[in-house]
């Protein structure tokens, strides 16, 4: 089993993986928690800062060109935005079996 965060391994580099997860958040929740790491390591940037680099790495990453930011189309969405780690985990490991199983 092979786990990939980055994006374009569902659409480009392994297309025909047995299980594809989709893991999102809202834009404002990745600002959150990178504005809470921000301060947890001593970095001094306002969550005001944070959301706009957030935001305009988003924008860069779905418009780009060549391997745009995007949800294969036999990915499962799971979307992380009110879910601990613990909780995601948990529901990235019921698919894995749920996909076993068939």
């Amino acid at each position: 089993m092979l786990l990939w965060k980055e994006e374009i391994y569902g659409t480009v580099v392994f297309p025909n993986a047995d299980v594809k997860i989709f893991l999102d958040c809202s834009l404002e929740e990745r600002a959150r928690r990178r504005y809470k790491q921000n301060i947890e390591n001593g970095i001094n940037e306002s969550y005001e800062e944070v959301l706009k680099s957030i935001i305009e790495r988003h924008k860069l990453e779905t418009e780009r060109e060549i391997a745009p930011f995007v949800k294969a189309e036999d990915a499962i969405l799971v979307d992380s935005t009110s879910m601990s780690i613990d909780e995601v985990v948990s529901k990235i490991e019921s698919i894995i079996k749920m996909k076993g199983k068939k």
